[in-house]
């Protein structure tokens, strides 16, 4: 059976991913109570990283929200890896976008809001969310966008 979140994705077009393995000493995913911590994803695409380098060198805000979408796909997967099931997930609590870009970059929100369309796109009103949005020296492996989320999810 397919989730209702899962439906949603395949009429956009897009089938998840399989979860990625971590890539230092960590764990993918943490689940306490109904809360579910996921790590930081990395805008990955068919195994690699699909958008690398500086916003605000090099990398227009386009750019930023092509990885920080590619980023909330990876979320979903990372979720459905954790619960087996997307409908297990309540809703999306919050997420923390991390924006590789210069000094001068002020646009964050709007690189992060690449990720907060899709998933209120995806997830409906359960897709909307707190969040932050910040600037990074840089990011592992070169990457534009990092996102971490929390989900709340059902016992």
């Amino acid at each position: 059976m397919t989730s209702k979140t899962e439906a949603r994705l395949a009429e956009l077009g897009i089938t998840l991913p399989d979860a990625a393995a971590p890539a230092a000493n960590y764990v993918p995913f943490v689940k306490t109570g109904n809360q579910l911590f996921i790590s930081g994803q990395l805008p990955m695409d068919s195994g690699a990283i699909a958008v690398t380098g500086k916003l605000g060198d090099g990398l227009e805000v386009e750019d930023g929200q092509k990885a920080a979408k590619l980023c909330a796909i990876n979320l979903l997967a990372q979720a459905k890896a954790a619960t087996g099931d997307l409908d297990k997930v309540v809703r999306l609590v919050k997420i923390v976008g991390f924006v590789n870009s210069t000094g001068d970059f002020t646009d964050q929100p709007k690189v992060i809001n690449g990720a907060s369309d899709f998933l209120v796109e995806a997830m409906g009103d359960s897709g909307r969310h707190a969040r932050s949005a910040v600037s990074a020296a840089s990011l592992p492996f070169g990457a534009a966008v990092e996102i971490e989320a929390i989900f709340e999810i059902a016992d």
